[in-house]
């Protein structure tokens, strides 16, 4: 890692438009904030780890389990102006964005973005790409898809399916996952920015980095994340968990 500190910071609010209070819903005895916390501990090269949020009730949660917690703005427009905030008084040379809503993140897939930004210092910001393989996703406005050039830098973003086949011919779709990682200057200059037309359109952040010109390194990796967007996602998560033997609720096979 050489003398670049790596800090996580998981953005957790209470006021989410399609699942209000969603940090704090059990999933098999733990919090969600918890597990995606418990998840990224996980990482080697995460040096910290913080929880910024608006809501004490979050920050009583957190604290909790012994997270390390920094309060932020109410009026934040997405998670990285939330980061920024959070790292005004935190010191850090790289900053990785962990969706709060992702219980299951793979350490390993963390670490491969991570090292990616280590090893070329050219780079502002890089995310994780995963093909989709399950096809119900395509037309799920909740999944971002990516394209990307032959550098494995981002094209664009969209809720729709990107690329489109127009003849029917097979192409690999790739979707985001709701990882970011910044260099720290960059970070906080990207929140000053004003957002940018297809950022507010398609309520996707990383489309005003693109359309101010700045590049995102993408790092593919086959880990196939299962967020929690809706209530109707707490389940799937729960019977992977479940299988895992890591539901505290329940002995591994058996039902709730």
């Amino acid at each position: 890692m050489g003398s670049k500190k790596v800090i996580c910071v998981i953005p957790a609010r209470y006021q989410s438009t399609r699942f209000p209070g969603k940090p704090l819903v059990e999933i098999c005895g733990k919090s969600m904030i918890q597990r995606v916390y418990e998840q990224v501990l996980k990482a080697e090269l995460i040096d910290d780890v913080y929880i910024a949020t608006d809501d004490i009730r979050i920050k009583n949660k957190a604290e909790s389990f012994g997270a390390k917690v920094v309060m932020t703005s109410k009026h934040h427009k997405c998670g990285t102006d939330r980061i920024a905030e959070a790292v005004q008084t935190i010191e850090g040379d790289i900053i990785i964005n962990v969706q709060g809503d992702e219980p299951l993140i793979e350490p390993a897939a963390l670490d491969s973005v991570i090292k990616t930004m280590l090893d070329d210092p050219t780079l502002q910001m890089a995310t994780l790409i995963t093909p989709i393989v399950d096809k119900k996703e395509y037309l799920n406005p909740n999944v971002a898809k990516v394209t990307k050039d032959k550098d494995n830098f981002i094209l664009y973003c969209s809720r729709s399916l990107i690329p489109y086949s127009r003849d029917g011919d097979e192409t690999t779709i790739f979707k985001q996952i709701g990882v970011y990682v910044y260099k720290r200057d960059f970070l906080i200059a990207f929140s000053k920015m004003d957002q940018t037309p297809y950022e507010i359109v398609e309520k996707l952040e990383q489309l005003r980095a693109l359309e101010n010109g700045y590049k995102i390194k993408a790092v593919e990796t086959n880990y196939q994340p299962i967020g929690v967007d809706v209530p109707e996602d707490v389940k799937k998560v729960e019977e992977i968990l479940k299988i895992k033997g890591e539901c505290l609720t329940c002995r591994r096979g058996e039902k709730r």
